[in-house]
């Protein structure tokens, strides 16, 4: 049971795509009541192409969904982890990759939300900083395939989430220059230009029709009511302190809410204390002005900035912000930061493991009698206890029928309310109403004696068996 109870419908639907031969896939025929509509035409695709590939080796659309989710969820720990050792070694890149994994708003992504274009964005984040990085770093030689890895991984985000796209850009340009500025390395511009060209070039059979067509839909039903931004920040206690957790949504009013808004306790409170003992350090590289000399206290303290500017986004004092740029009110949900939140703060903590081999070295003689390095005693217990913690908010919610299969998914009134899901997120503006009754016929004889006996519905076209 989560929010989002369209995942096997889509993933049925791309598949039906598919096998008729329409790619890439826009038209959906079942939805809308069954008289269809232009879903893919402005719904990021990739989650449900990765999916197909679970259903050519034979897993129902059910286990399709429950492994499309789980391969995100490794998927985005795995990204992480080589971001992370790029800049804190391997122990430092395990603890950021495990703390991203058990974030409570992945939790909430998967389990309360099904949010599982969402999910896979998450992925794409660590890795379009990563090859970036490596694009601006390294040398000539290596520079045609960073450009080709970056141009992949933005691309495959723009096919993901189109609001994860919108909130991630501006941090991304911050990495991107402050990276240029720190390494003197203004001439990686043309390439960084080239990989987002490539990047769009590759998603533009989806980004163009959808950022292009989109005002002949009925999008404005996306962002009134209760989408409406203003009625979805979450409050500093929400944010930081609560441990509720449920599987409701975000209502309008605090007190209706039942769903977590947490960053995560070891997050916020091991990022505060970093970044406060790391002051007098960057306060003495200031006044030296050799900032560019360290790196990972850059880099570090950029991030912390991302985190905690997110987390001020998810509060209503950030409204300004908001009204001073109103394409920031198309994410419906302030609370969708926190997915940049957690995205930083994760990164950051990769730096504790060499924080501690640091003072070892320098302070830590009695340490040194234990075999066994502090640095990975330390990142062991702090993954156990990040564990204990969160460990009960990735577990789903269980519905009274028990699990579900494909045929009870697919049939009677379950199948109607996929039918009727979502159906005025992209209706056509030319539709005043959406329908009021299911579509039962193919065809109508209009004039003339005719029987109607078999139909084929298709998603490019409809096979009529008349008698």
């Amino acid at each position: 049971m989560m929010h989002d109870d369209l995942q096997m419908m889509r993933q049925l639907e791309m598949e039906k795509c598919l096998l008729d031969g329409q790619i890439p896939c826009r038209w959906v025929p079942d939805m809308a009541y069954g008289f269809g509509y232009p879903l893919f035409n402005f719904y990021p695709p990739l989650p449900y192409l990765i999916g197909e590939i679970f259903r050519v080796f034979g897993f129902s659309f059910v286990e399709t969904v429950k492994l499309t989710f789980a391969f995100s969820l490794v998927g985005s720990g795995i990204a992480m982890y080589f971001l992370a050792k790029e800049f804190f070694g391997r122990i430092g890149g395990i603890l950021s990759s495990i703390f991203y994994i058990w974030a409570p708003y992945h939790a909430v992504d998967i389990y309360v939300r099904g949010a599982m274009n969402e999910s896979w964005a998450l992925v794409f984040f660590p890795l379009i900083f990563l090859f970036s990085y490596k694009l601006i770093t390294d040398n000539q030689r290596l520079i045609t395939k960073y450009v080709i890895f970056l141009s992949l991984s933005y691309s495959l985000l723009l096919l993901s989430h189109n609001l994860m796209v919108l909130i991630f850009t501006p941090f991304f340009i911050g990495w991107v220059f402050l990276h240029l500025w720190r390494n003197n390395a203004w001439r990686k511009i043309p390439q960084l230009l080239i990989a987002g060209i490539w990047s769009l070039g590759l998603a533009a059979f989806f980004t163009i029709p959808a950022m292009l067509e989109n005002n002949l839909t009925h999008l404005q039903s996306q962002l009134q009511g209760y989408f409406e931004y203003s009625a979805h920040f979450a409050t500093m206690a929400q944010i930081f302190f609560s441990r509720f957790w449920d599987y409701g949504g975000s209502a309008w009013g605090v007190e209706n809410d039942r769903m977590s808004f947490s960053i995560g306790h070891l997050h916020w409170i091991l990022s505060l204390l970093l970044g406060l003992a790391a002051l007098p350090k960057l306060l003495f590289a200031i006044r030296k002005r050799d900032l560019k000399k360290h790196p990972v206290l850059l880099t570090f303290y950029f991030m912390l900035f991302v985190g905690w500017f997110s987390a001020f986004m998810t509060h209503s004092r950030s409204t300004f912000i908001y009204l001073a740029i109103p394409t920031l009110q198309l994410i419906q949900f302030p609370w969708r930061f926190l997915t940049i939140v957690i995205f930083s703060f994760s990164f950051l903590l990769g730096v504790i493991p060499g924080v501690i081999a640091n003072w070892k070295t320098k302070h830590g003689f009695l340490l040194k009698l234990i075999s066994t390095p502090p640095q990975i005693i330390i990142s062991f217990i702090l993954i156990l206890f990040l564990i204990i913690l969160n460990w009960g908010y990735f577990k789903p919610k269980g519905g009274k029928m028990g699990p579900l299969n494909d045929e009870q998914k697919f049939s009677g009134v379950a199948w109607e309310l996929q039918q009727a899901g979502g159906v005025w997120d992209y209706l056509p503006k030319t539709a005043d109403t959406v329908p009021t009754e299911f579509n039962k016929t193919v065809a109508d004889v209009v004039s003339g004696n005719a029987t109607i006996f078999g139909a084929e519905h298709g998603m490019l076209r409809t096979i009529h068996l008349l008698e």
